[in-house]
């Protein structure tokens, strides 16, 4: 196990350099013109395919960094550039991870490469997992998934919604019931490739913040994918079924649903995301006090500037704490006993949306114009409590986490 240690090695610095060079040099220049777009910033995604920072060997190079600081340290340069473009940067790869998570290798090679392509044909992949009346309560999931025997075919039908790159996707991992007897315990997962007939984009979103990020409804009406698409094939799906019919019979289905462990591993990397943003605005706020003249003096001279400025700065570098320990946790397998991968996002998100209203307040009438991107960031950070577990979600993990009640 690596000790934790908040000092960067020298490779590390050299990748956060790297990566912080390409937010300013190519994502903050387009952030405006593509969040007023409210399209997908394939110029700059293609910028990212062609340096190697859109590519699956970069965040599997980051993801295993034994120190387990390299994701929240790519997240937050990435998302200091501009939170839509860097979520149209990153989002392949919750697909990616799902493929990696629970398919086989020859799955692995086959898909995942197809939802990158590659810097002269980029492609984007996406994760469905939300419905509009399954979001949080992943139990009440009703997109089905039935097997036909006889053609070896799994047949889809449902509804999903808020799927990032939903509908524009070359890859889509879906995430559909197989046993609606056992809960979120009967889900499993599915790839479906562009262009499989029943596959359509329902509605697009316009969305308060993350504009450049395409999220959308995906719709199956009797989408039909190879009994090959199963992700960890049928054989394994019949295991896992058949374990969890016996834990249900002995009351074993108050034992701790594994899909939400796995949520609660990953949630260090939004918080790092909203880290991101925070430190953006804060940043922006900090030259302004510095800059701009009231009575003769700047204004970060006035107590009441200079305090907020104290303590916009105070929680930012304590949410990157939180976000850095659970990521270290995460990768060297120590149990997240105090659901740390919870308390880090939770806080994480709401001192994003404080610290970016603060920004605003500290530009004053400027900082509600789009003259100024604090306007955007705010908007921006707004998700950041409301995706992968609202903040209400997350207390709930960590106060049934501290008290030994199951998650569900």
């Amino acid at each position: 196990m690596v000790e934790f240690t908040m000092d960067l090695n020298d490779d590390q610095k050299e990748v956060r350099d790297w990566i912080h060079g390409f937010a300013a040099d190519v994502i903050r220049p387009a952030a405006a013109e593509w969040d007023e777009r409210e399209e997908t910033p394939w110029p700059v995604i293609q910028e990212a395919a062609k340096v190697g920072i859109y590519s699956l060997d970069f965040y599997a190079q980051q993801y295993f960094d034994p120190t387990g600081l390299g994701i929240p340290m790519a997240m937050e340069e990435l998302f200091w550039g501009d939170a839509g473009i860097a979520l149209s940067i990153v989002g392949t790869g919750l697909a990616a991870v799902g493929v990696l998570a629970n398919g086989t290798e020859e799955q692995i090679g086959t898909w995942i490469p197809q939802m990158y392509g590659d810097a002269n044909d980029v492609k984007v992949a996406a994760f469905c997992s939300s419905e509009p009346d399954a979001g949080s309560d992943v139990a009440s999931m009703r997109t089905r998934a039935v097997y036909d025997e006889a053609k070896d075919e799994w047949v889809l039908n449902g509804t999903k919604t808020w799927a990032t790159n939903g509908g524009i996707a070359n890859v889509h991992v879906v995430v559909a019931v197989v046993d609606s007897g056992l809960g979120s315990k009967g889900h499993a997962s599915f790839i479906v490739p562009a262009g499989t007939p029943g596959l359509s984009q329902g509605q697009k979103f316009k969305k308060h913040g993350i504009r450049a990020s395409h999220t959308a409804e995906v719709v199956l009406e009797n989408a039909r994918v190879p009994g090959s698409c199963l992700l960890g094939g049928k054989e394994k799906l019949d295991e896992r079924l058949a374990r969890a019919r016996e834990r249900a019979k002995s009351g074993g289905e108050r034992v701790k649903n594994a899909a939400m462990a796995t949520f609660e591993a990953s949630r260090p990397a939004v918080g790092a995301m909203a880290v991101g943003t925070a430190r953006a605005a804060y940043e922006v706020a900090l030259e302004y006090a510095t800059t701009r003249e009231q009575f003769g003096r700047p204004i970060i001279d006035n107590q009441g500037v200079a305090f907020q400025l104290a303590d916009m700065r105070t929680a930012i570098d304590a949410a990157r704490l939180l976000v850095w320990r659970a990521s270290w946790m995460a990768v060297n397998g120590k149990p997240f006993t105090a659901a740390e991968g919870s308390m880090s996002k939770l806080f994480a998100s709401e001192t994003a949306k404080k610290v970016t209203g603060q920004a605003i307040q500290i530009l004053g009438g400027n900082g509600f114009t789009r003259e100024y991107p604090v306007e955007r960031m705010h908007r921006d950070a707004a998700i950041y409590t409301i995706f992968e577990g609202t903040s209400e979600i997350q207390r709930l993990v960590i106060a049934r986490t501290l008290s030994g009640m199951p998650i569900r």
